[in-house]
């Protein structure tokens, strides 16, 4: 099994870091938004992909999706069960998060499910069946805020931001997908960074083709690439979730704010109590505690928030981690 390190030093952060925000850059841009040499990123970042530190992967986006039912799942345990659940869940080739919250008595999932038969079948039927589940409330994700996933923990300047992610994102579009598509999008959810040759290969095309494909799926954020991390090693020791409610004509702007700070990871608009689903990753107590007071303080639309701390991530982007409970 292989060994994941605990700790990273600031150079290997920082390649960490340019790697959220840009899944897919060569070592060579990276190097040079970082001011350093390319044999040095590669030096670095590759043992880290190697031993499992950071995961290439690739999320569809449910807007470009019809069929597919983004939602997001409050679940109560017995807490001498939890455990149990968190893994049962994070089994699930469609859950993209699984976070154990609070006193040890909850779970927050985060589901892509495909279609409303895939999603009665939980709520209805395995969910009702599982004894150590007390109870649960269900949350449809209706926007996903995209600036999210351009997140790179605050580690870089706005500069080095710029220059790993040049031009205008398109916005979200549901043309046609071509037949080609299905195959490259599963070996791009495998591995986010493997070349066009070995996507090429997977689904039997031309790394040319592979290439204009691949740069059309992202381009029009019909896939949304990503880097996956634990964020205690880049420094962030204190995660939460946040349950905001905000008036229904400011949801748009205050979800579009809070998805640009450099402390937010993931800004959702929700059914429910709460209309926004924010994941927040800060240094510790003190910075998540000056966010709340100073960041969400400040937005003048918002009328409640809840606040969960985030016990352990069991899994994350697609992927269980290792020891994580």
């Amino acid at each position: 099994m292989k060994k994941v390190r605990h700790q990273l030093e600031e150079t290997d952060r920082r390649i960490a870091a340019a790697l959220l925000a840009a899944p897919r850059a060569s070592w060579r841009t990276v190097g040079g938004v970082l001011g350093i040499s390319e044999r040095t990123v590669v030096r670095r970042a590759a043992p880290l992909f190697h031993d499992g530190t950071l995961r290439a992967t690739a999320v569809r986006n449910p807007a470009c999706f019809p069929d597919l039912i983004p939602l997001a799942l409050r679940i109560r345990c017995r807490p001498n069960r939890i455990g149990a659940v968190a893994a049962i869940l994070a089994r699930r080739p469609d859950t993209i998060w699984v976070d154990v919250l609070g006193g040890g008595d909850e779970i927050c999932t985060i589901l892509f499910l495909d279609g409303p038969e895939a999603r009665n079948t939980l709520l209805l039927r395995d969910l009702p069946a599982t004894p150590a589940v007390q109870s649960w409330t269900s949350h449809v994700l209706l926007r996903v805020f995209p600036a999210a996933f351009d997140w790179s923990g605050g580690l870089l300047s706005e500069a080095e931001l710029t220059g790993l992610r040049p031009g205008t994102p398109a916005a979200p579009t549901r043309s046609a997908l071509l037949p080609v598509d299905d195959q490259l999008i599963a070996a791009l959810i495998e591995d986010g960074r493997a070349s066009y040759t070995d996507l090429a290969r997977r689904a039997d095309t031309t790394a040319l083709t592979a290439r204009r494909r691949l740069e059309a799926l992202v381009g029009g954020q019909v896939l949304r690439l990503a880097t996956e991390v634990d964020l205690a090693r880049l420094g962030m020791r204190a995660e939460a979730l946040l349950w905001i409610t905000a008036a229904p004509g400011g949801l748009e702007e205050t979800g579009r704010l809070l998805s640009r700070h450099p402390q937010v990871r993931f800004t959702s608009a929700t059914t429910g109590p709460a209309n926004l689903l924010v994941a927040v990753a800060a240094a510790d107590l003190d910075a998540l505690y000056l966010f709340l007071s100073e960041t969400i303080g400040a937005l003048k639309h918002i009328s409640s928030l809840e606040v969960t701390p985030i016990l352990t991530g069991v899994k994350r982007t697609g992927l269980v981690r290792p020891g994580s409970l």
